[in-house]
């Protein structure tokens, strides 16, 4: 019996404290289009930014659909890093969420950035990975690190420990682009926070939302890793990076791109 297709969407929310940026992925959340329970995967607090209301936010969120910890590494402008230990920042935004009573489940580093000290730190922190995506990010330079996967997978890290990946196979203009067309298997849409405050954007995600459900059996992203857990094939994680091939040649990388 073939594997039942599905799909689950998470929204890199990067503006937590703009009022009017949070209203409307509140609102989004909450009405939960075509059956989705979108994943809140919200970037920590940085220098003085205010914890108390971002955490009552975040509570707000949790009770609306599930949890998880997105970083910048320099804030809300800056997503990958631009110096330091990039592992660090990860685990300490990890524990100072958790010492909060909070229980993220999923991360996604900012920018696609995941690095193998990065993936250690993910599977530290007991998360599931979402940063690979199924396409290329045309803004990046070729040798910026990243994750290719075009579905989930089980990433082997050096220590021999795995690490589960989500990939990203859509943004919100890959969707509406590709609803006519052939879908993977396993469909995972990601929009950030600031997308909907435009009016068009929000109802052009809500619209394709609805029509994937039409193809695809809607579950959230705690549930897609448990489907993907028991089925995902295992790559190293030298492999999906584009780091090494069994051969010992670079690996290319996965074909597409998003604007969306």
């Amino acid at each position: 019996m073939a594997p039942t297709p599905y799909a689950f969407v998470s929204c890199h929310v990067e503006r937590p404290l703009d009022d009017a940026v949070w209203a409307a992925f509140s609102r989004f959340q909450a009405r939960r289009p075509g059956g989705f329970a979108v994943a809140a995967l919200m970037r920590p607090p940085d220098a003085g930014e205010d914890e108390a209301r971002w955490l009552e936010r975040a509570r707000g969120a949790t009770a609306r659909g599930p949890f998880g910890h997105h970083t910048h590494w320099g804030g809300e402008t800056q997503a990958r890093p631009v110096g330091g230990d990039p592992a660090e920042r990860v685990r300490r935004e990890g524990e100072w969420i958790r010492a909060h009573g909070l229980d993220p489940r999923v991360f996604c580093g900012g920018g696609w950035y995941l690095d193998a000290a990065v993936a250690a730190a993910v599977a530290d922190l007991g998360y599931v990975d979402a940063t690979a995506t199924a396409y290329r990010q045309s803004y990046l330079a070729a040798d910026a690190p990243r994750v290719s996967a075009a579905q989930p997978t089980w990433l082997r890290l050096d220590d021999g420990r795995r690490l589960l990946e989500l990939p990203a196979t859509h943004s919100l203009g890959m969707l509406v682009r590709g609803l006519a067309g052939p879908l993977p298997r396993v469909v995972h849409v990601h929009f950030h926070d600031w997308d909907l405050v435009d009016r068009r954007r929000a109802v052009a995600l809500a619209v394709a939302l609805r029509l994937l459900r039409l193809r695809r059996r809607p579950v959230d992203v705690v549930r897609a890793a448990e489907l993907a857990a028991a089925e995902a094939p295992q790559v190293l994680f030298g492999q999906a990076a584009g780091v090494e091939s069994p051969a010992g040649g670079q690996q290319a990388p996965l074909a597409g791109r998003a604007d969306g």
